[in-house]
């Protein structure tokens, strides 16, 4: 089953909730949607299920157009954010519910239910109420539920997001594996970019019902359109400061001057907006020549890293540091940024210029989603 959605469109009276989104989805492939929250995923998930129908344009799989097809028919299974099971069945009846309502034969039904409760590391609750389960376990059942199907589209609208750290984690982990083993095309939302990195696969970045970018989850991220793009793949959002080039230099504020680093040689004189992921910032490195002094706003501890809020002429810095760190609000600090890591955008944000990416800094990439 291909899915491709055809300039789509949905109004509700004056309001647009999606804006001519073209997207084709493959078989076997894992696409996230990413966006903040009202961004359109729902809506755009709500839309590829038939539960809405678009105000112009087509839905269509392997060509024909899904309108034409009654929604009952439709091989699509959703799992929403909350737990939803029916209270008074076993894990086992909730499993098997959707086989039911199909008329599958028994002995298949509990072949399919175990399978899918083994791959979910739920077989030993299946005598098991929903009264009787964690959140990670009730979650895991409504998946079993949805995945028991077969479905060649499945809608997966933000699973993780009532979890705590933990058993998000851990979920996360053993999705990626059932996915992989499936052949169905598979939509996953979140407005979490640590998830986009750890399924890699494809990713569509949304803003207020409008598609940024689709492709390649690292292209995306590596190479993001424009700086809406960059800062929702970011998190802490990248840091995003007007300069210019002149005289072979890059001049940020009024403190810091360095050489127009190999990457961005070819743009030539004049103004523009430069990027800078959080954890590519160094703090005090008194020692490196390109650091601006800052004033610390506020430090958060956030697990095993420590977020700094600086200020540095007026301009608002975030910086992401590995370990447990103390600052003092007013503590004045010097901020090492590194020329090669820069992003150019121009004035209206639009990408111009990403540094190359190695496999190295790949690997820290995609480490530091887990």
């Amino acid at each position: 089953m291909t899915l491709s959605l055809e300039h789509v469109s949905k109004r509700v009276g004056r309001q647009t909730h999606m804006a001519d989104i073209n997207l084709t989805l493959e078989p076997g492939s894992v696409n996230v949607l990413l966006g903040l929250t009202l961004a359109g995923k729902t809506t755009l998930m709500r839309l590829m299920a038939g539960l809405d129908k678009p105000t112009e344009g087509r839905v269509l799989s392997d060509g024909e157009d899904m309108a034409r097809v009654p929604l009952r028919k439709r091989n699509v299974a959703m799992v929403y954010q909350q737990f939803i099971n029916y209270p008074s069945l076993t894990v086992f009846e909730n499993i098997a519910s959707p086989l039911r309502i199909a008329r599958v034969s028994r002995p298949e039904i509990r072949r399919r239910v175990h399978t899918e409760a083994e791959r979910l590391g739920i077989d030993h609750l299946l005598d098991r109420l929903p009264a009787e389960l964690s959140g990670g376990q009730q979650q895991r059942t409504a998946m079993a539920r949805a995945m028991v199907r077969d479905a060649k589209l499945l809608l997966l609208d933000e699973p993780l997001v009532n979890l705590d750290y933990k058993l998000r984690e851990d979920l996360r982990a053993d999705l990626k594996q059932i996915f992989a083993q499936r052949d169905a095309i598979v939509v996953y939302a979140t407005t979490d970019p640590a998830e986009a990195l750890a399924f890699a696969g494809n990713t569509a970045v949304l803003q207020e019902g409008r598609l940024m970018q689709f492709g390649p989850t690292m292209e995306v991220h590596d190479h993001p359109a424009n700086e809406h793009v960059a800062a929702v793949f970011s998190d802490p959002p990248m840091n995003r400061v007007p300069g210019r080039i002149s005289g072979g230099e890059v001049l940020i504020g009024s403190q810091l001057r360095m050489p127009v680093p190999p990457h961005l040689a070819g743009l030539g004189e004049g103004d523009f907006r430069f990027g800078l992921r959080p954890h590519h910032l160094r703090l005090g490195e008194q020692g490196n020549p390109y650091i601006l002094t800052a004033e610390v706003e506020v430090a958060e501890i956030t697990g095993s890293d420590t977020i700094v809020h600086l200020q540095s002429d007026g301009q608002p810095w975030i910086a992401v540091l590995e370990g447990v760190h103390g600052f003092r609000p007013g503590e004045s600090v010097h901020l090492h940024v590194p020329p090669e890591r820069l992003i150019a955008f121009d004035n209206d944000g639009d990408l111009l210029v990403a540094p190359p990416t190695s496999r190295s800094q790949r690997r820290e990439v995609s480490h530091g989603a887990h």
